[in-house]
């Protein structure tokens, strides 16, 4: 008997947790053993940010049912990962935050999993929380349900109340629950069985890969139908349309290894059968969206639709005056393979070479999606540059310039509701809905212009004094907004290679907000801060006071220096400009201007004004 089951939800509304619990409580820890807090995050960045970023697998056996539980990213950002997960398991379970409700993210892979006919169960989570109100949040899904042109069957979902931090479950609110002991019964109520005849022909689509030093490739996925044994002789057939395959060259080879997974672990079976979720070895050329097949019988089953990229940025080798100082991997070659290394898991990212053999451009879902993966290469030692990310146009039906929108989602309290509508009109924004149920915040939702919301994460943080919450979503494409106001604020760009000291951001820090501090280095070109007037301006950053045996008035004052602000990766890339690049090293992000030299510079800013006036 199995069940396969993926957890959808909001960001931090609580599956990780949950997936903890129910570990826990099925017995898939020995009663001694020391277990970290969201055992499922077991990448660094997701530990660090307390976010999902890929979707992993785990399994729990709860009576003689064996429950394989697959635990997704909350974040639109990481669509890719849930849309691929979605085709392996038969049901879903809904997760909704018991005072949030319903939030952009979740009506996102609520609608993927509705379309594909998952039978749904809704856990309305944290009913622990002091500002919870279970009762809307139930009518609220069910009203999403309807949006969503849900079935009468998955209308029929059953409505669990439950606590992922205290591991609790109930179907009547009037009676607290215990344990998880209801949410276990639903799922196995609820959930189908898988479909799969398995004493057909053998078929397996991939649905996520992973990769072993000693083992090669490995390919995750659901038998559709059939058996495998270990030893067997089966068939990898290319990308395509589905059905019987007649003519085309395909790659056969032997299953080396073959897994299912129980708890955290991965135990090596001899044989497996529709229904279960496997990992398997044995072919070099293992793609997402292919299928494996009996020799005797190629037929290929329908691929993974994964939505287009909406954001682009270019990734360029490291050209700085301190290239080569802090990172392992700094030639275009090493670059251009790590890229293309990451298509091979990544199925929403796209990598395109351009006329420099030095740059790629580097398509995903958003801003944290390219975010995350520059980190990643970071942290391996990789050193590189970025440009500013930039929408990916498409033309629509009459030949007009179409742009990607998402739709903004804001929770403020009622008294910075006049400031973020005032911040968000230059944006091109449009008001779709406002509610105010009464507890002080206001939710506002906006179609925006992907353009509209690049750099504005962190004024709307300083807007709201840090109490508003933001989260968007890709709507669709629509016609082109037109210009949008860029930087309102010019910056400080060092003139000259060396050593910064404490004298000259002294007399500088008056009139800009500083990005470096005593002792950095920093060379011609590099942004050191950023001005409080429109306009750039060159700075000597590493002027030293002239020490003479001349007596003066203002002999030795003590220079106090505010604390410079903090460039993060996502901080960078909503600020910087047109003609600025970020430089990306293990160790340091800095920001540059993309001509180093000021006469350059000036050079190039004269010759786009008579462009212009041409």
């Amino acid at each position: 008997m199995i069940r396969n089951l993926a957890i959808i939800a909001h960001v931090d509304h609580g599956k990780t947790t949950l997936v903890d619990q129910m570990l826990r409580q099925a017995g898939a820890f020995r009663a001694n053993q020391q277990v970290e807090e969201r055992v499922m995050d077991s990448n660094p960045l997701e530990r660090e940010r307390g976010i999902t970023i890929l979707a992993k697998n785990t399994a729990v056996r709860w009576g003689g049912t064996k429950i394989n539980i697959v635990d997704t990213p909350g974040h639109a950002d990481f669509g890719g990962e849930v849309e691929r997960i979605l085709r392996m398991v038969d049901g879903v379970l809904i997760l909704v935050d018991a005072a949030e409700g319903p939030m952009p993210q979740t009506r996102f892979v609520t609608r993927k999993a509705l379309a594909l006919g998952l039978r749904p169960i809704v856990a309305i989570n944290k009913i622990d929380r002091s500002d919870a109100e279970p009762l809307r949040v139930h009518d609220e899904v069910l009203g999403l349900f309807i949006d969503l042109d849900a079935t009468h069957e998955q209308l029929d979902a059953p409505f669990l109340y439950t606590s992922s931090r205290a591991g609790t479950a109930t179907a009547e609110l009037e009676q607290p629950g215990t344990d998880l002991k209801p949410l276990f019964q639903a799922i196995l109520d609820h959930v189908p069985s898988p479909k799969g005849d398995p004493d057909g022909p053998f078929q397996m689509l991939v649905s996520t890969l992973d990769f072993s030093s000693f083992l090669g490739r490995i390919a995750i996925g659901r038998i559709e139908r059939g058996r495998v044994k270990v030893g067997d002789q089966v068939a990898l057939l290319p990308l395509g349309e589905p059905g019987l395959v007649e003519g085309e060259e395909f790659e056969r080879n032997k299953v080396t290894r073959l897994y299912t997974f129980d708890g955290l672990n991965r135990v090596e079976v001899d044989e497996a059968e529709a229904g279960d979720i496997v990992a398997l070895s044995g072919f070099e050329t293992i793609e997402i969206g292919r299928t494996f097949t009996a020799v005797e019988h190629p037929e290929r089953l329908a691929g993974i639709a994964v939505e287009e990229p909406t954001i682009s940025v270019d990734v360029i080798v490291n050209n700085s005056p301190f290239a080569g100082r802090e990172g392992k991997y700094v030639t275009s070659r090493q670059l251009k393979d790590r890229l293309y290394r990451e298509l091979e898991r990544n199925v929403a990212l796209r990598v395109e070479e351009t006329d420099s053999p030095d740059t790629h451009t580097v398509s995903g879902r958003g801003e944290l999606h390219l975010g995350i993966l520059m980190e990643t290469m970071r942290r391996e030692g990789y050193e590189f540059q970025v440009s500013r990310p930039r929408v990916i146009t498409k033309l629509g039906d009459d030949g007009e310039r179409q742009e990607p929108y998402e739709e903004l989602t804001v929770d403020v309290p009622e008294e910075y509701m006049g400031v973020v509508m005032e911040k968000l009109g230059p944006r091109r924004s449009e008001m779709i809905e406002m509610r105010n149920p009464g507890q002080g915040m206001v939710r506002l939702t906006f179609r925006i212009p992907s353009r509209g919301l690049f750099g504005y994460r962190s004024e709307f943080l300083t807007d709201t004094r840090g109490t508003g919450i933001m989260h968007h979503r890709y709507l669709d494409y629509g016609p082109w907004a037109g210009p949008l106001a860029g930087r309102k604020r010019g910056v400080l760009v060092a003139d000259r290679e060396g050593s910064v000291v404490a004298f000259a951001l002294g007399n500088l820090q008056e009139r800009a907000q500083m990005f470096v501090s005593p002792g950095d280095l920093v060379y011609e070109g590099m942004i050191a801060g950023e001005s409080s007037r429109p306009g750039d301006l060159d700075v000597n950053v590493t002027k030293e006071k002239k020490l003479t045996n001349m007596r003066t008035t203002a002999s030795d004052e003590n220079v106090i220096l505010e604390p410079p602000r903090q460039i993060t990766l996502e901080y960078a890339l909503e600020y910087i400009e047109e003609d600025e690049l970020i430089e990306i090293t293990p160790k340091t992000i800095r920001l540059r201007k993309r001509v180093l030299t000021a006469n350059d510079r000036k050079k190039a800013a004269r010759a786009a004004r008579v462009a212009d006036a041409s």
